[in-house]
This record gives structure tokens, C-alpha cells and sequence, in this order.
């Protein structure tokens, strides 16, 4: 029996060695990745809409009023109109809708959290409107409030689908390129003690103190023991191509959303190369039609059905506006063609109109001539 108690001995210690606490195979999902495409990419057309102009317009002119100031300058007590603009194109992306009320102190809110009611044939109603911690008692009827939706349900089926799964080949990417860069190492003990677990506890924390000492000085002197042995197997000195791949994976994703809402990918990793034509197709094809939806919305609730009809309007400028200086040969063109005067011209431009009424003459300084006239020859 002396043999079977030595087989039976060993097995007993090997079995209280794999209960040291070395390795662990847990890979947590890492759902920032989903955040970050998300982030860069609706903050980015967040800050474009916050350089936005709001224009109460009449008969061509401004109108400075309170609209203007809360559109433009202060909507509320905690919010500068950049910020707010910005906070209210991330919920509409983001969350698909967005809803605006106008408190009794006249403070423009963005809701956090609101049932919507739906009716056939009358206004919707919207309850239960709450606003950071305060939840308001009234309802709010749809001619009251401010509410867009975004109607993007290819972005909604991709956040809830492919996030998942970008975000599982991540981690397991972050997770290899870990390892391949890991410094690894071997520790030789003197099995001929037994491992109690009051000496396995102190083998454990031995363990510990060597490694952090390794991971944490610049300079790491540890004793030697006799019967414990630590050499390294690897060196951690993988290069390269799974970090590369890691950077390909981030950037895949985030051209994935940008083109679900539009956005050239060259503009949102920052690349100069063709930048005037991803510049003009973002104006066109994402601001755009955002800066329709705004302003079709603050017309209809802002202004009554006759003040609209008799010149009144909200313009939205600033943003898809050609810079006039850039285009200073366009702009003469334009004008000597008598094609359009100076006046429609600054407004092509984002500027209003002139009060001098020679700005709305046409002025021809070229010597243009229609296809039919005959030059030359002599009248008999």
C-alpha cells in the first residue's frame, strides 16, 4: 500500500496547487464601443446644428423678440442655445424623438422621459412630461410643444442587433491582443512539502508580491528561494497586426453609423482628402434635411396659419450657407448676368436684405446679347 499512498499523496497536492488563483478566463463584454460609434457620430452633427441662426423673419426683416432670444441666446436657466441644441439632436438621434416644452416661466425644456397618447382625429396629448427630477402634473397637447421624430429604423435594428455582436468580437480581439503581448512565466516549486493551506495562502501571497513587483518598479529585486524557481516563457514582445486589427474593428463601426445617418466617413475620422465634396454632400444629404425638419416644425408651432401666409417664418441659417467670400467670382457672375439682383443674392448668402432699393434692380455689366441677334453687317 506504501506505492497507492504515494500516488494518491501527489494527486492530493496537484489538487491543492490548481486551486492557486493564477489565470482567469472571464471576457466581459465591453459595451463602450457601442458609446463611442454613437458618440462620435451624433455629436458630431450636434455641433454643426448648434452654429445654427434662428430667424424670425417678416416681410423679409428680423424680428428681435423673445423667440429670437430663446432660440438663439438663453432657451432656459441652465442652458446656452449651442448646448441645447446639441443635447436636443442627440436625444432625436439617439432616442428617435425628441420633445420640447415651454414651461410657465418661459424656459424652453427638453423632456428626459413622456408618454405619448395617440388620437385619430385630435391633437395627440402628451403626459406624465418629466424634466430632470420634476414630473409635471398637466398635459401638454401637440400644438403646445415642440416634438420631432427621427424615423431611422435602420439605425434603431443596428443598435439593437450588430452592437451586440461588434461588441463580443472586441472584447475577444482586446482579450488575444492581451495575451499576445503578455509577459509570461513559469514558477518551479519543491514538492516534497505538503501544501496545507496555511502554506498555500503564504505561497499564494509570495506569488502576488513577485508579480506585482515585476508589473509595478521600474527596478525589481526579489529573493531567491531555495525549492522556488520563476523563469519566463515569453517576453511580451508581440508587434503589431492584432493592434491594428483592434483599431480597423473601432473604425468599421463607426463608419457603419455614419453612413445610417449620412455623414462621410472622411469627415468623421478628420481626413482632408476630398474634403470639399464630403463637406457639400454632408450639408446636403444629413444637415439638410435636419435643418427642413426643425424649421418645418418651429413654423408650424411658433407662428398661426395667417401670420404665416401673410411673410412670417422661421429661417434656420448659418450652417448650409456658401461662404460668400469663397465664392466672391460666383457672386459677380451671378449679379452681371442679371440672372438675380444683390439683393437675392445676400440671401442665397444667409444675409437679410437691404433697405436700399437699388439692391433690387437687375444690373447687367456684361455685354451679353440673346442667341438670335445678328452681329456685323451693314443696315441698307
Amino acid at each position: 500500500m506504501g506505492f497507492l499512498d504515494t500516488v494518491l499523496r501527489r494527486n492530493k497536492e496537484l489538487e491543492s496547487m490548481i486551486d492557486l488563483d493564477l489565470f482567469s478566463e472571464n471576457v466581459p463584454h465591453r459595451a463602450y464601443l457601442k458609446k463611442m460609434a454613437l458618440e462620435t457620430c451624433i455629436n458630431f452633427i450636434g455641433r454643426t446644428i448648434s452654429q445654427s441662426d434662428f430667424r424670425v423673419m417678416k416681410n423679409g426683416k428680423r424680428k428681435l423678440e423673445d423667440w429670437h432670444y430663446l432660440l438663439n441666446v438663453r432657451p432656459n436657466t441652465d442652458q446656452s442655445a449651442a448646448d441645447f441644441w446639441q443635447r436636443f439632436i442627440y436625444e432625436l438621434i439617439n432616442e428617435n424623438e425628441v420633445l420640447v416644452i415651454l414651461s410657465d416661466k418661459n424656459d424652453l425644456l427638453i423632456a428626459d422621459d413622456f408618454t405619448r397618447n395617440e388620437y385619430a382625429v385630435y391633437p395627440d396629448i402628451f403626459t406624465d412630461v418629466t424634466v430632470k427630477d420634476y414630473t409635471f402634473k398637466r398635459s401638454f397637447k401637440m400644438d403646445e410643444v415642440i416634438y420631432l421624430t427621427y424615423n431611422n429604423e435602420k439605425l434603431s435594428k443596428f443598435m439593437e442587433g450588430m452592437f451586440e455582436d461588434f461588441g463580443d468580437l472586441f472584447s475577444r480581439m482586446i482579450e488575444t491582443s492581451k495575451r499576445a503581448n503578455q509577459i509570461r512565466g513559469t514558477v518551479d516549486i519543491d514538492s516534497t512539502q505538503s501544501l496545507s493551506k496555511e502554506n498555500q495562502t503564504k505561497l499564494q501571497n509570495f506569488i502576488d508580491k513577485l508579480f506585482n513587483a515585476f508589473k509595478n518598479n521600474l527596478v525589481a529585486i526579489v529573493p531567491k528561494l531555495k525549492g522556488f524557481d520563476y523563469s519566463e516563457v515569453s517576453k511580451g514582445d508581440v508587434n503589431g497586426k492584432s493592434i491594428e486589427e483592434i483599431i480597423k474593428l473601432k473604425k468599421s463601426l463607426i463608419d457603419d453609423v455614419a453612413d445610417i445617418l449620412g455623414i462621410p466617413n472622411a469627415l468623421v475620422h478628420g481626413e482632408l482628402s476630398d474634403y470639399e465634396t464630403s463637406i457639400k454632400a454632408y450639408l446636403k444629404f444629413c444637415i439638410g434635411p435636419l435643418i427642413k425638419k426643425i424649421s418645418d416644425e418651429l413654423n408650424a408651432k411658433l407662428l398661426d396659419k395667417n401670420e404665416y401666409l401673410e411673410g412670417a417664418k422661421i429661417e434656420v441659417r448659418g450652417v448650409i450657407e456658401s461662404d460668400p467670400i469663397e465664392n466672391a467670382e460666383a457672386v459677380d457672375k451671378l449679379v452681371a448676368s442679371g440672372a438675380y439682383t444683390r439683393n437675392e443674392v445676400r440671401e442665397k448668402f444667409g444675409d437679410e436684405r437691404s433697405d436700399n432699393p437699388e439692391l433690387d434692380k437687375f444690373v447687367i455689366t456684361k455685354n451679353y446679347q440673346s442667341a438670335d441677334s445678328v452681329e456685323g453687317g451693314e443696315s441698307e
